[in-house]
């Protein structure tokens, strides 16, 4: 195909030479023509340099999925272990409720998206706080919490409930890679949904610190005030000083400092002070691998929260500087 008439556009067209002579165009116009050709040329190279940017991060992320349902399958198929058919329950219970949103709500990717992921978040959080409560009703908190108990054993429901979460994670990577729901060269959604479903998937092989990552998952409380103000937003209720606003913010606040930010913290400061018991391999350094990351993306969730917050709570600031 020829690419030369695309130098030309319709709207950009250079005066013939009878033109020039019956209105005098000065030379200037056609140097601003090609100008602008210029400009309109550079910013198509810019964005298809990023889409084929995008595409590179996505054939990757998606390998990474790929290679980890193989495994799952194979631990099903070849191993016997049926237990992890709850991934799969998982993977298939969230695929279905994305699909019936598509249908009875909205088609729009990013808003079926996060319902679905505001679904799991609130199964997650009430799954967590059912699992820890009810240990503590049936032993007590006295060695609830030792080395022993978290990392050689696992709570009532706590192996069938980090499945099924495994399992959401791995349909949410899979949705945001087909509907392209990540943007940057290092998206941190689908990095953070990577860690998680290595450290999960590796600790059900070999059924080991599931009590551990019962707990990490307690984050999930603060989640569901990250999905409702997305969910909020995109049905079109911004008014920052709306009381429904205010609470929200209010409790999307608290939870991130205790139910993500805290309690990542004091899993970390265990791990790192019962490192003496741990038996030589890879769960050690598997979980401070996996609590470093994770709280590297809980500071910088924290400050894309807070730019949010300044930006609700200043919204003619923001579009006025946007302006300018």
């Amino acid at each position: 195909m020829d690419a030369r008439p695309l130098l030309f556009p319709i709207n950009c067209q250079l005066p013939s030479n009878e033109t020039k002579r019956k209105k005098k165009l000065p030379l200037s116009s056609i140097g601003d023509c090609y100008l602008s050709l210029s400009l309109k040329s550079d910013s198509m190279a810019r964005t298809s340099t990023k889409r084929s940017d995008k595409n590179k991060v996505g054939v990757f992320f998606l390998a990474t999925l790929l290679l980890w349902s193989v495994s799952v399958l194979f631990e099903i198929a070849f191993n016997k272990r049926k237990v992890l058919l709850f991934i799969v329950a998982g993977a298939c219970f969230f695929q279905i409720a994305n699909w019936v949103i598509r249908l009875l709500v909205s088609r729009d990717p990013l808003f079926v998206n996060t319902s679905v992921s505001l679904l799991h978040s609130t199964i997650t959080s009430v799954s967590v706080v059912f699992i820890v409560v009810n240990q503590w009703l049936r032993n007590g908190l006295n060695g609830m919490f030792e080395h022993s108990e978290l990392v050689g054993s696992a709570w009532l429901w706590a192996y069938p409930a980090l499945c099924f979460s495994c399992g959401y994670f791995a349909y949410d990577q899979w949705d945001m890679l087909q509907y392209r729901l990540y943007s940057g060269l290092i998206p941190g959604i689908l990095v953070h949904h990577l860690l998680l479903l290595v450290c999960f998937t590796l600790a059900l092989y070999r059924n080991v610190t599931i009590n551990y990552l019962i707990l990490t998952l307690i984050c999930e409380l603060h989640s569901i005030f990250l999905h409702v103000r997305k969910v909020r937003r995109m049905a079109g209720i911004r008014d920052s000083k709306s009381r429904i606003v205010r609470v929200e913010w209010v409790l999307n606040w608290i939870t991130f400092f205790l139910a993500r930010i805290a309690s990542h913290l004091l899993i970390t400061i265990k791990l790192i002070r019962d490192a003496s018991k741990f038996e030589k391999g890879i769960e050690l350094p598997l979980a401070l691998f996996g609590m470093v990351g994770m709280n590297l993306l809980n500071i910088s969730l924290g400050i894309d929260l807070f730019n949010a917050f300044k930006r609700e709570k200043n919204p003619q600031q923001t579009s006025y500087h946007r302006r300018e």
